[in-house]
């Protein structure tokens, strides 16, 4: 039985495909596309069929995370409801909002009307789509789910318990009363682009003093209810949203001013901590009404690692479950295990959650493209002279680009479109950010290490195989250089297992061989602004238009120039010491 699960068609969007309740292949459009995308997701749904060798008329099922009637009928009571307060902006998103139904009906229409389709038609609302990605992939038989987003089918979260095969909604948290959405307005108000850039805040929190956070508190939560509140005297509605002249005299902000950087730091510490304090409430009021400890998180929300990794901290460790994909490009997973499990009525499996879902290459594929970009490399005939070549390239201090199997699904990249470097080479995160990321001086960078070392070095979750959440150093492990530790001793760190990535892991051991530890820098392979590189293609351009040193894809090495003698031999012996 074949079932295609699509996400909402808003942003962020992917296409996911299931035999007989498996996962077969998953990507987000944008990744394809190489560009921001809405609608149906066209060449993800493409992908997916031509993976399992099926076209429309072999699909039993359409999954589509979204319920455009809900809501529609939800955003337009909400805009009802301010219609005395600014009916001229209430008119024109009124307005938007029916045009936006239309064209939701329109895309499903669309889908209907392709090739040879003759498969049954579910949608679900947006955040039983959310809930659905935490829950059926977690490990939990029962848990309490929440969701947390900016906004989708007019909800900004939702609170279910998962038994079995089963979702039973408790309650719904309408919009605006929306931490997410509080929470791109403040990354607006930092600087940063909303909807794209909320990781900036996330990590500039780290940096400053939460000064503000009982203003965002008594904006956010009602201490009466158990949900999130929008106390609405701190905004304005009319038109885009803004925040009100009460914010300002609270904060003691001029609204005239551009922020100091001190300011800025303190309003990303406050929003952080704010947002965690109100989850950590409503979890531990769920958590006493329902006789339920583990939690499945959803929702962009929960692309928060800092969050997360503070929920775990509190909730406890191993007792927390968000998705490898928890923003909407997941809801894609979510909606095709909702019509598994839900409406055919069929059990759960031993779901792996399956972030190696998207395109791959063969040898031949990616020979072609190097011949056509007239690139130089040589070819490895066996994987353990291409993994010698690796060693030597990182041993040398050079930042390689691993290029291995099929795509990630998901915002992470865990090893097989991944930038890699020694932790150990001299002025490699001013390298990578510099050269290769263009970012900010204060955004970490994540470490890797095979699952069988990590405890002797960090204490951490199974979350972070796929960096959902954040490891602690141990005490004593000083063998990482100070500049990948965060405050608090907090890691960024990617777990890897055998099992799920053999080829990555064998890397790994190998280094740690050479080195003071089974180490490595893993960021995706990207450029600057752009998804991670999904094809051949991608991977060669950001190559050549980046300052990554070196390609390695499939067996092919490229280098712009020859690995040099090592320059760790005196960090390595000091490091040795140490142990």
């Amino acid at each position: 039985m074949l079932i295609l699960g699509l996400s909402s068609f808003k942003h962020d969007t992917a296409a996911a495909l299931f035999q007989d309740g498996l996962i077969t292949a998953a990507v987000e459009n944008d990744k394809l596309a190489r560009a921001k995308t809405t609608g149906v997701p066209e060449e993800a749904i493409e992908f997916c069929l031509s993976k399992a060798g099926a076209g429309w008329k072999d699909l039993d099922a359409v999954a589509v995370a979204t319920h455009a009637s809900s809501g529609f009928r939800r955003r337009a009571t909400l805009r009802a409801k301010t219609a005395l307060l600014s009916p001229v902006a209430t008119a024109f998103h009124e307005a938007n909002e029916l045009g936006t139904f239309a064209r939701e009906l329109n895309q499903v229409r669309m889908i209907r009307r392709s090739p040879g389709f003759r498969a049954e038609v579910f949608d679900f609302d947006h955040h039983l789509s959310h809930a659905a990605s935490a829950f059926y992939l977690s490990p939990f038989d029962r848990a309490l789910v929440i969701t947390m987003d900016q906004e989708g089918d007019g909800l900004s979260g939702s609170i279910s318990v998962g038994e079995g095969t089963k979702l039973r909604v408790l309650q719904t948290i309408p919009f605006p009363n929306s931490l997410a959405w509080i929470y791109s307005h403040v990354t607006r108000l930092l600087g940063f682009t909303p909807h794209k850039d909320e990781h900036k805040t996330q990590w500039l929190a780290l940096e400053g003093e939460p000064v503000y956070r009982k203003v965002f508190l008594d904006m956010l939560f009602d201490s009466k209810k158990s949900l999130p509140c929008l106390n609405r005297s701190y905004v304005n509605f009319a038109g885009r949203l803004t925040f009100s002249t009460r914010f300002y005299q609270a904060t003691g902000l001029d609204e005239k001013q551009p922020l100091s950087d001190e300011q800025r730091k303190a309003l990303a510490s406050s929003i952080q901590a704010a947002c965690t304090e109100i989850v950590t409430s409503t979890v531990n009021y769920y958590r006493k009404a329902t006789g339920i400890q583990r939690v499945c998180f959803a929702g962009g929300l929960f692309q928060n690692t800092l969050l997360v990794a503070s929920l775990e901290k509190n909730l406890g460790l191993n007792q927390v479950f968000v998705p490898a994909a928890p923003g909407n490009s997941g809801c894609a997973l979510g909606a095709g295990l909702l019509t598994w499990h839900q409406s055919m009525g069929k059990p759960r499996v031993a779901l792996v959650a399956q972030v190696y879902g998207g395109p791959s290459a063969n040898r031949s594929e990616i020979k072609d493209v190097l011949d056509n970009c007239k690139a130089r490399y040589s070819l490895n005939t066996t994987e353990e002279r291409k993994i010698e070549a690796a060693l030597q390239l990182l041993e040398a201090g050079k930042i390689v680009g691993w290029f291995h199997g099929a795509a990630e699904f998901g915002p992470r990249a865990l090893g097989n479109r991944s930038v890699l470097a020694s932790p150990w080479a001299p002025y490699v995160r001013e390298n990578l950010n510099d050269f290769i990321k263009h970012r900010e001086w204060f955004r970490p960078f994540a470490l890797a290490v095979p699952e069988e070392d990590a405890g002797q070095y960090f204490q951490y979750s199974s979350l972070c195989e796929a960096m959902n959440s954040l490891a602690w150093a141990k005490p004593g492990a000083n063998i990482l250089p100070e500049s990948f530790l965060l405050p608090g001793g907090m890691v960024r760190l990617h777990v890897v297992r055998q099992r799920s990535n053999p080829q990555f892991w064998r890397l790994l051991r190998k280094f740690g061989e050479r080195a003071p530890a089974p180490i490595l820098v893993n960021t995706s392979f990207n450029l600057f602004g752009e998804p991670l590189v999904v094809k051949p293609r991608d991977a060669v351009r950001s190559y050549f238009c980046s300052g990554i040193d070196a390609l390695i894809i499939d067996n092919f090495v490229l280098s712009k120039s020859a690995a040099t003698q090592a320059y760790v031999t005196p960090v390595y012996a000091s490091a040795r010491a140490s142990d």
